[in-house]
């Protein structure tokens, strides 16, 4: 077949430039066919290229903020990289090399202590790292005790790190260092979370009539427009879809025999990489999310007079610390407010007279299901909507509780849902009169991780602007901001760097806002011992929804 394109094109060029044409395309061809393309996952066609970096063309202003704010932004994700591109694996942190050391370790300590922990790393040559940007996470644990708590690693951008661990329990503990990313992978993260690579895949379903008073089914392939190439775009070619107040625009191929006008469901389609080999090996299982060894020295702690856990009431405006609080005896002791254990009649006494707002994903789901399963006289209305993608709604007429669940809108990974029932945080908030029986909690992460930064600044300011006009209108409304939790995942898809990241956005984006809580359960799912999970287990949910409690309900 080659042979046979070759010939036909000499023959039928008739300049005198034929020869170099001939020459040009030998070269080409040669190219196209030795060029090994990325490997897919997931998906049934071969990706194409990712497009060079588009963030550049997106603007302070089409994000919807100053470009001061973009400034302060970008110096609160700032992240270390190499300083040159690796194309050798052996050159990448390697897990088995770096280890941790505790810093003049003493016989015993006193609750309220802390030690010093210091992680060296290294290639797989054994060669020490000159450059930082490698993603750790560290904890001090005592598994009889189910005791534990994080520690935030400091990068010295120099292939060193430390941790400042508290010891806020009585007893014995041990330091746990795992190196989630080498600093080469978290730069392939960074590459591709700004390209119009399409990582997921979504489907739109268009339903009308057909022939004979018949009614027809279309599925096509859709994605989110953003920037001037967009997140996925394909010109002028497919159905468009803008939201009035938050300017997103949702696009998909255009039906066949259908108009625009028929989309009906939403659904997440296949997940496609576009990692080639050499980045593909930097993914794999045995260098991501791995323990690194170190001192496995036992830590003796003894008791201290005076109690570190605080007592001040749970309000908005209050800073979240480093730790946030710790677990013992699987019970989270917080460090930012006074966090309660709620029996069952004392969350209805907490929820009694409230219209509960929880807006977002699945993890505020979680809550929703818990206290369907704990709140005593509650049951659910059957609002004929899918169990799992909602909305949904419980209710105790008696004590006059409402509690409504519903998903954020497009992009979302879930099952085929009705589109109608798919709303922009923002615009439910701007739909809620809010007041002294109101209550929002909302969550804006996990679906995001699939997409540009620069759309996720778009959004959390248009929810930002609702929030602010909620609490003008209504200002004894409650506000409650649940960041997002380590998830176990580790890939090209839905890393906990690229979480990490979006909380610190909706961190940095509300923490002038008065009135407005933030939660922050990254380290309450970090630092346990159960394996991480997007959905957390019914232990960590159990604390979780006790702060929330303790949030709304302050002693």
């Amino acid at each position: 077949m080659f042979y046979y394109h070759l010939v036909s094109f000499v023959s039928d060029y008739r300049t005198r430039h034929s020869m170099c044409l001939v020459l040009l395309f030998l070269l080409t061809s040669f190219i196209m066919i030795s060029w090994k393309w990325p490997v897919v996952r997931f998906h049934t066609h071969i990706p194409k290229a990712a497009p060079p970096n588009n963030s550049s063309r997106i603007s302070a202003i089409d994000m919807g903020i100053s470009q001061e704010e973009w400034d302060r932004l970008q110096k609160a994700l700032d992240w270390p990289s190499p300083d040159h591109e690796i194309t050798q694996l052996n050159l990448s942190t390697s897990p088995v090399h770096t280890t941790f050391s505790i810093v003049r370790l003493n016989d015993t300590y006193n609750v309220g202590d802390k030690i010093c922990v210091t992680i060296t790393a290294r290639d797989h040559n054994n060669n020490l790292k000159t450059y930082g940007g490698d993603f750790f996470q560290a904890k001090l644990f005592n598994s009889k005790l189910k005791a534990s708590v994080y520690g935030e690693v400091i990068d010295h951008r120099n292939g060193t790190y430390t941790v400042d661990l508290l010891l806020p329990w009585e007893g014995q503990a041990q330091v746990s260092v795992r190196l989630v990313h080498s600093c080469e992978v978290v730069r392939i993260l960074k590459k591709y979370r700004e390209t119009s690579f399409p990582r997921s895949h979504y489907y739109g379903y268009f339903v009308g009539p057909g022939p004979k008073g018949t009614r027809i089914s279309e599925k096509v392939e859709c994605n989110l427009k953003w920037g001037s190439r967009g997140s996925w775009s394909k010109g002028n070619c497919c159905c468009e879809y803008k939201d009035v107040k938050t300017e997103t625009v949702w696009q998909c191929d255009r039906p066949k025999q259908l108009s625009c006008d028929h989309w009906v469901h939403h659904e997440a389609g296949a997940l496609e990489s576009p990692l080639n080999s050499f980045e593909m090996q930097l993914f794999a299982s045995t260098l991501t999310n791995v323990e690194i060894t170190g001192d496995t020295k036992t830590i003796n702690v003894l008791p201290n007079i005076t109690s570190i856990v605080k007592t001040e009431r749970c309000r908005s405006g209050l800073i979240t610390p480093v730790p946030a609080g710790f677990y013992f005896q699987d019970v989270w002791k917080s460090f930012v407010c006074n966090t309660q254990v709620f029996s069952r009649s004392q969350m209805a006494n907490c929820l009694k007279n409230k219209i509960f707002y929880m807006l977002g994903d699945s993890t505020t789901r979680q809550w929703f299901e818990y206290l369907e399963g704990k709140v005593p006289g509650i049951k659910r209305v059957n609002l004929h909507t899918p169990r799992l993608g909602g909305p949904l709604m419980i209710a105790d007429m008696k004590n006059n509780i409402i509690i409504h669940w519903s998903p954020h809108s497009v992009p979302l990974r879930f099952y085929k849902m009705l589109k109608t029932d798919l709303h922009h945080v923002s615009n439910d908030i701007d739909e809620i009169a809010g007041g002294s029986y109101g209550v929002i909690v909302f969550t804006f992460w996990a679906h995001l991780v699939f997409h540009p930064l620069t759309f996720y600044v778009h959004e959390v300011a248009k929810i930002r602007q609702a929030v602010l006009a909620l609490l003008m209108r209504a200002p004894d409304t409650t506000v409650i901001i649940k960041s997002g939790n380590t998830g176990g995942l580790k890939n090209i898809f839905q890393s906990d760097w690229l979480a990490m990241q979006l909380n610190i956005v909706m961190r940095e984006m509300f923490s002038d806002i008065d009135g407005v809580m933030y939660m922050d359960v990254w380290q309450m799912t970090s630092c346990h011992y159960l394996e991480e999970n997007i959905h957390p287990g019914p232990v960590i949910i159990a604390n979780e929804v006790n702060m929330l409690l303790s949030h709304i309900c302050p002693s």
